[in-house]
């Protein structure tokens, strides 16, 4: 019995159909492309949903499609904001409203060391409202905030940060997959965007 290969995400977000120049400009770098993929499967479509530190599929597709409308109300937005209305539409509606609600431009944040002060911005801070918190729960609100501070706050990703999770839930494994989820969500978003703005320049 044979098994159909799953489409390729990056393609199918940028439209990449076989042949063309931006399939053979992938394929110029194939263990980046099967890496991608490959990135993605194991956070979106494990074989076995418990290994990916026990936060459920059904979480990290609403905290997917709230980190990428929090970069644009673009195609890679669009594809999560669908999965998540699929797995949790209520919640769905509610993340995505409040991710463009907090869109903002950074990065921000302040750095420890004193040579770098005058590197020091600062900006908007999601924290959601109480009505919010009692929708979607501790455990998922503590890791929209947690994303929106690795969007545009990296630097101030700390000890304090990280004991948010853990006070609403998340396991230390569990934090690390988050970092890895968005993390991987800016890469993908970005190499669509380069993509695509190739493509429109060829035009």
């Amino acid at each position: 019995m044979t098994t159909s290969t799953p489409p390729d995400v990056i393609d199918v977000l940028t439209g990449i159909a076989p042949g063309s120049r931006l399939d053979e400009l992938r394929r110029r770098r194939p263990v980046t492309r099967e890496q991608a993929q490959a990135a993605y499967a194991a956070l979106f479509e494990p074989s076995d949903d418990s290994a990916v530190s026990g936060e459920s599929a059904d979480e990290r597709r609403l905290i997917a499609a709230f980190t990428t409308r929090l970069a644009g109300d673009d195609a890679t937005a669009a594809f999560y904001r669908a999965r998540a209305e699929q797995a949790d539409p209520e919640r769905a509606a509610i993340v995505v409203a409040e991710a463009a609600a907090a869109a903002t431009e950074g990065p921000f944040g302040s750095y420890p060391e004193a040579g770098l002060q005058q590197e020091n911005t600062d900006g908007a801070r999601y924290r959601a409202a109480d009505a919010v918190r009692a929708q979607l729960g501790d455990r998922l609100t503590a890791a929209l905030e947690h994303a929106h501070l690795l969007v545009f706050r990296p630097r101030e990703a700390d000890r304090a940060a990280l004991a948010a999770l853990t006070d609403a839930g998340w396991s230390t494994d569990a934090v690390v997959t988050l970092s890895q989820l968005v993390s991987f969500l800016a890469f993908q978003q970005r190499v669509v965007i380069g993509l695509r703005t190739i493509e429109e320049e060829a035009a």
